[in-house]
């Protein structure tokens, strides 16, 4: 069995939906063990991201108005944005825009970690399975930091994953929305 075998996410923690309207964007926070310039270079370089991340990024994230192609991992057919980083305050704030959606992450110093948030929008449909997909790149982001990578779990092949429709279940509750339940007929792993 490998670690990723192994590997079983907690419960539903650390997340919040902001509502305007029908634009919902899920705030969750982490608090990772690792410095913020750590954690930073797993946001921005594209080595990291290929650990844990739902996408690939052909260059770095690091720098304000650099334009990015984003290409989505393990989806039916792949999808490739432009992407343009607004705002990179290294090793404190990252932005930028993932096809339609506004990603910004937050790196707060914490005691010998790292607090980090992420505020994504998301279509309302889909707000708890996003939190879901983010939990889990988030606990694959903490143990690829360790030197204990556990290999990404993203797109169709984290929707198989037993503890991903437990989370999204979990947070669809916490949120007040209905579960989608998709896909119906794929198996789930455990």
């Amino acid at each position: 069995m490998t670690d990723h075998e192994q590997y079983t996410p907690g419960p539903a923690s650390g997340a919040q939906v902001r509502k305007d309207g029908d634009k919902w964007t899920l705030i969750l926070v982490r608090e990772l063990r690792h410095s913020p310039e750590k954690v930073w270079q797993a946001l921005t370089d594209p080595a990291h991201l290929r650990e844990w991340a739902p996408f690939e990024a052909d260059e770095s994230l690091d720098t304000a108005g650099t334009t990015v192609k984003l290409t989505t991992v393990a989806a039916p057919t792949p999808q490739v944005s432009e992407t343009r980083v607004t705002r990179a305050d290294a090793p404190k704030v990252l932005e930028y825009n993932w096809g339609a959606q506004d990603i910004r992450w937050e790196l707060e110093a914490l005691n010998e970690g790292t607090r980090l948030t992420l505020w994504h929008n998301i279509n309302r449909g889909f707000i708890s399975m996003g939190a879901a997909g983010w939990h889990i790149c988030f606990d694959v982001l903490d143990h690829h930091l360790s030197g204990t990578p556990i290999g990404r779990i993203v797109g169709g092949d984290a929707i198989k994953f037993g503890g991903w429709q437990r989370l999204n279940a979990e947070y669809a509750k916490q949120f007040g929305v209905e579960a989608p339940n998709l896909p119906p007929k794929w198996p789930q792993k455990s």
